[in-house]
């Protein structure tokens, strides 16, 4: 079967720096992905040169077989669309939550906008009532959300999901990421996910990748993953610290 993403020995440079070194990755249709490492690490640069934000300077990608040009077209961006870390700074601060949802409609030229935004705003759990707020108007989880809607509102088939909760409050983090089971569930979507956190990748993802140094560490599944079935070292590391402060362990020393 064709992979919705297929990478294949991916380098990206910026200047002297190798910040992705012969990457390779397989993501099935309808599957989630998370990529996992420290900061520095490659994670979201690596989403980025997907989406076409970052200089690819060896290797191929391709989405549904198709392999990818160095500019992106529109027919790319109805497949695949992204969703930042920050929704601070994602959303236009001039423009209300109607025009941030119209203007991607217009781009691609779709006549139903109106049913669309409605709908849109609808499986976000916001509802029209949001449809004329600015987002200095709207909560980090709702900005979010509507940053989210607007990556939906094409249709697309792969989402590209840069830390999408980790500017949240925790309170919320658990909001959009049920959320987002939801949309995938109901769309069939195709999820590829950076987080440092490795819980939320256990519970969102069916597989991951451990990177490093702009390099690939392994992959495994989430469920390996959670029963401590890793190969190595750099993964153990991963999942020690993860573990957390323990006063026990402080109380011994």
């Amino acid at each position: 079967m064709i992979p919705a993403l297929a990478i294949d020995g991916l380098r990206v440079t910026f200047d002297d720096y190798d910040a992705l070194k012969d990457v390779s990755l397989a993501v099935a249709s309808g599957e989630s992905f998370g990529l996992v490492g420290e900061s520095g690490s490659g994670k979201s640069t690596l989403l980025r040169a997907v989406a076409g934000l970052a200089p690819v300077s060896g290797g191929t990608i391709s989405v549904n077989g198709k392999a990818l040009s160095e500019k992106r077209d529109k027919a790319f961006y109805r497949q695949v669309q992204m969703v930042f870390q920050d929704p601070y700074g994602s959303l236009h601060p001039r423009q209300t939550v109607d025009r941030l949802l119209l203007e991607p409609l217009a781009i691609h030229g779709f006549d139903d906008t109106e049913a669309r935004i409605v709908r849109a705003l609808d499986e976000v759990g916001l509802g029209a009532g949001f449809r004329f707020r600015y987002s200095h108007q709207l909560s980090g989880g709702q900005r979010q959300r509507v940053a989210i809607a607007r990556a939906l509102i094409l249709e697309p088939s792969i989402l590209l999901l840069d830390e999408p909760t980790s500017a949240l409050d925790a309170s919320v983090q658990a909001e959009v990421l049920n959320l987002l089971e939801q949309v995938r569930a109901a769309r069939d979507l195709t999820f590829v996910m950076v987080s440092h956190d490795l819980a939320v990748v256990t519970h969102m993802c069916d597989r991951l990748m451990i990177m490093q140094h702009g390099q690939e560490v392994e992959q495994l599944t989430a469920a390996d993953l959670a029963a401590r079935k890793v190969a190595k070292d750099y993964t153990r590391g991963l999942l020690a610290a993860s573990e957390g402060f323990k006063p026990a362990a402080a109380n011994s020393r």
